[in-house]
Parts: structure tokens; C-alpha cells; sequence
């Protein structure tokens, strides 16, 4: 692209993943621009860092998945993609974000999710947070990481961008191999974002429904 991108941070609770990024773009690292941050609670301390780095912080309450019907979830996601798109979001990163997040064509090749584990293995609905490292600690292996992914409408299962890898030391818990794997999170996200922009990943136009149509 002819300009740095626009990103649109999808956040949950902590917000160490959207923050780490904001900060390699304000080092940058990164040819990109955080035009907004989106969470569900206003108060979380992802919504407190955004705030403090400056990102634009927009709340848009959702439930947890599987608590709403279908009319209601489709309004929530309506309510997100008018954000992004008033935001002219280029490319939507997932960090952390512990909601569904419609894709449909309208961002369909402009999504991408950060996963703490080398998938296929360890994915899908359930494998998050510290459950993910006493899946992979109590599978044996003695390697595990992290995976950047493209987003489709399954879990944990579009298109691999690219993967980092750590070791499974003798001893860890499921804390300290989290955050093993984050330090290699901190390095993923940025790589991914800038491979984006350099290799022109993202589609030249989007093929975006009206906002209420559903995936």
C-alpha cells in the first residue's frame, strides 16, 4: 500500500498483545497506524492501556459467545463493523479477543488472529488463555508457540500466516510456559502485520455486504 495501515485492534481483557503492537508502531517497527481499539467493557485494563497509548477506544458490550440469539449477535456485529469501517480499518487484528467476530465478505483476507499455540493443535472453541498450555503440558510435547492466522468463520482454522516456536521445559506450569509463549507473541504479531504490508496481502477492494446482512 501507498500508505501505512489502518488497523483495527480487537480487545478483551488485558490488552498486553494490542499494546505491545501499538508500541512497535510508535517505534517504527511496524508500517501501520492503530486508527481504533474495540473492546466489551469499558473499564477492562486492555481499555485502560488503549486509552493511555492514545488509541481511539470504542465499547461495544457483547456477551459471552453462545449467550445471545441470532438477532442480537448479528446487531453486535453490525455495531462492529460500522466502527471499523467509520475508522476505515484496512486490516482487523484479533488480540485477544474473546468474542466472535463476523467475517463475512466484508472482511474476508482483512483479518488475522493471534493464537498461543502451533496449530491445527490445541484450537478451537475452549482453547484459550492458560487452558492452551495445560492442554500442550499435559499432551507431552516438548515444543509449543504461537500461530498468526487469517480469520474465517471457524475456530482457530483459516490460513496460517506464520508460526514462532519455543521449547517445553522440564518443570514449567502452565503460567510459565505462557509466558514463554507470549515473548513469542510479542515478536509474531508485528512480523505478520509488516509481511502484510510489504507483500500487499490484503485483497485491492472489498467486497462488503450491507451491514446487516449476516455470514
Amino acid at each position: 500500500m501507498d500508505r501505512p495501515l489502518r488497523l483495527g485492534l480487537m480487545v478483551s481483557k488485558g490488552g498486553r498483545t494490542a499494546e505491545n503492537l501499538v508500541m512497535r508502531i510508535t517505534a517504527g517497527e511496524v508500517p501501520a497506524v492503530a486508527a481504533i481499539a474495540i473492546g466489551h467493557h469499558a473499564d477492562a485494563p486492555a481499555a485502560m492501556r488503549m486509552r493511555r497509548l492514545d488509541v481511539p477506544f470504542t465499547t461495544i458490550p457483547s456477551p459471552p459467545i453462545g449467550s445471545l440469539d441470532d438477532e442480537a449477535a448479528a446487531g453486535i456485529a453490525d455495531r462492529i463493523d460500522e466502527a471499523l469501517e467509520a475508522a476505515e480499518v484496512d486490516l482487523v487484528c484479533l488480540c485477544g479477543y474473546l468474542r466472535r467476530f463476523r467475517v463475512g465478505r466484508r472482511w474476508s483476507g482483512r483479518a488475522i488472529n493471534i493464537h498461543p499455540a502451533l496449530l491445527p493443535e490445541f484450537g478451537g472453541p475452549g482453547f484459550h488463555g492458560l487452558a492452551v498450555h495445560r492442554a500442550v503440558l499435559a499432551s507431552g510435547t516438548t515444543e509449543t508457540g504461537c500461530t498468526v492466522h487469517w480469520i474465517d468463520e471457524q475456530y482457530d482454522r483459516g490460513e496460517i500466516l506464520l508460526q514462532r516456536r519455543c521449547p517445553v521445559e522440564p518443570g514449567d506450569t502452565a503460567e510459565s510456559l505462557a509466558a514463554r509463549v507470549f515473548e513469542q507473541e510479542c515478536l509474531a504479531f508485528p512480523q505478520a502485520v509488516v509481511r502484510i504490508a510489504r507483500e500487499d496481502l490484503l485483497p485491492t477492494t472489498s467486497e462488503a455486504p450491507p451491514s446487516s446482512a449476516g455470514t
